[in-house]
């Protein structure tokens, strides 16, 4: 994207969609947030809820860009931060932001989609697990960017607890040259889920999603597209 694309679709985003900054209760604690919200809303809205990795917040470029880019299609959107390390901790954080979400009445929200980045897709998972476990039908799918299937230099130890056990709508954007999701176990992975599953690569990205040949707003563009698209379709759009 040039200077003027990126421009020009950042007005786009402005004038699409109001963003509210909140606070979510949970546990003794408030989880920053920020709802994105397409301001022709009326009628049935679903909603996305987007977290981090084990590093950074709510304000990672590609969630940032994400949420815009759903919000200007119509779909609301909350990005929260949690930057504890323990899995139980951030999973019941994210549960926290389900029934946030779920309790807005100003919003007549049809479904859910989780989102997660790295750790923060584990995280969702672990929250996706449960719901399929519980025949929670608010929730329809998810969306998991640079799932770490294993830890750097270590692909015996895989992390594929919860995705086996989902049955709910997949997918996965991963970066082809991904140190921490090597690409023939996910494949494998994905042959033993009982969930429908979609892949999408992205050629010579890392776990960061850093691309050779690729700028970070090529890279962010390829992921909202596919995130959309995928949406769309699920939502028969």
């Amino acid at each position: 994207m040039s200077v003027i694309d990126v421009l020009a679709y950042s007005l786009i985003c402005i004038i699409c969609i109001f963003q509210e900054e909140i606070k979510i209760p949970f546990a003794k604690k408030l989880l920053d947030a920020v709802l994105s919200v397409p301001k022709a809303h009326s009628g049935v809205l679903y909603g996305v809820i987007l977290t981090h990795g084990a590093g950074g917040d709510m304000n990672f470029a590609h969630l940032v860009s994400l949420a815009s880019h759903l919000a200007s299609h119509g779909l609301l959107c909350l990005r929260f931060t949690c930057k504890g390390l323990n899995l139980v901790y951030r999973t019941k954080a994210y549960n926290a932001v389900v029934l946030y979400i779920k309790s807005l009445d100003d919003y007549n929200i049809g479904g859910i989609f989780l989102l997660g980045r790295s750790m923060g897709s584990r995280a969702a998972a672990s929250v996706m697990r449960a719901t399929c476990e519980d025949d929670d039908d608010a929730v329809q799918g998810l969306i998991c960017l640079s799932y770490p299937l294993h830890p750097p230099n270590a692909k015996g130890k895989l992390q594929d607890e919860d995705i086996l056990q989902i049955t709910k709508p997949m997918l996965f954007i991963s970066g082809s040259m991904d140190e921490m999701c090597d690409e023939a176990l996910l494949m494998r992975t994905i042959g033993k889920m009982k969930a429908p599953v979609q892949i999408h690569w992205i050629e010579n990205a890392n776990h960061g999603m850093s691309a050779k040949g690729k700028t970070a707003d090529d890279v962010m563009t390829e992921i909202n597209e596919q995130t959309l698209s995928w949406i769309q379709d699920i939502l028969k759009l």
